[in-house]
């Protein structure tokens, strides 16, 4: 019984500590608040929770179907690093050019029309969960156990990992939520510099994903003649 309770355990942290840093709610939390700065405190609040719900349900079906979605489509994961890659590079040079001004001018037209954003593009992917945590999440689902298992087993090893998926969108929740507050200190010029250092961070980590993606592909060499 001790056994189990250290496997399950093991599950549980080896899904929330290889999420956790890919996801990283902690360095996201300034972009986000600075691309929701045209929302009310109520909206904001409203968007953390909705990032943090389509952040698990992106997650859960990356790592429960995710390896037989790409494997239907003949896509592999270091195709699906680059294409996700260059999506993250794209966001992140735009973030670091303007800011988050023209999701500000969007919010302007939104509130015009009564909506009330969008919480999926791009809150919720890339920014939160991009292609390396989609990758990473289709990996662990990819590991689950090939051998014949009693189905009590499988059922709770399944939701073991579940749970490691909830606490990580718990943390996104906590983080974005209290976002104002715990940058509050810095200021708008402060603000606008930690915004524009992880939009920076985020443009390398796009590259990085795509160079480890372009590093992955088995390319045939090419005989001498």
């Amino acid at each position: 019984m001790t056994g189990l309770v250290q496997h399950f355990t093991h599950v549980f942290f080896l899904v929330y500590a290889g999420l956790f840093p890919i996801v990283n709610p902690v360095g996201n939390a300034p972009i986000f608040l600075t691309l929701t700065r045209y929302y009310t405190e109520r909206e904001r609040h409203a968007l953390a929770l909705r990032v943090a719900i389509n952040g698990f349900f992106l997650l859960l079906g990356s790592l429960l179907v995710g390896s037989y979605v790409l494997e239907f489509f003949g896509i592999t994961l270091p195709v699906l690093r680059i294409a996700g890659g260059v999506v993250v590079t794209a966001f992140g040079w735009t973030l670091l050019q303007g800011g988050g001004q023209e999701l500000g001018n969007q919010r302007t037209a939104e509130a015009a029309q009564g909506s009330d954003g969008d919480a999926f593009y791009p809150l919720t992917m890339p920014l939160t969960v991009g292609p390396g945590a989609i990758s990473v999440a289709i990996a662990l689902g990819s590991q689950r156990p090939k051998e014949v298992v009693d189905f009590a087993h499988l059922a709770m090893l399944a939701g073991v990992a579940i749970a490691g998926l909830a606490a990580v969108a718990a943390t996104i929740y906590i983080c974005y939520r209290f976002a104002e507050p715990t940058i509050a200190a810095l200021g708008n010029h402060g603000t606008n510099v930690v915004v524009r250092l992880s939009a920076f961070l985020l443009l390398c980590i796009g590259v990085q994903i795509v160079w480890t993606g372009l590093s992955e592909l088995q390319v045939p060499s090419v005989p001498p003649h």
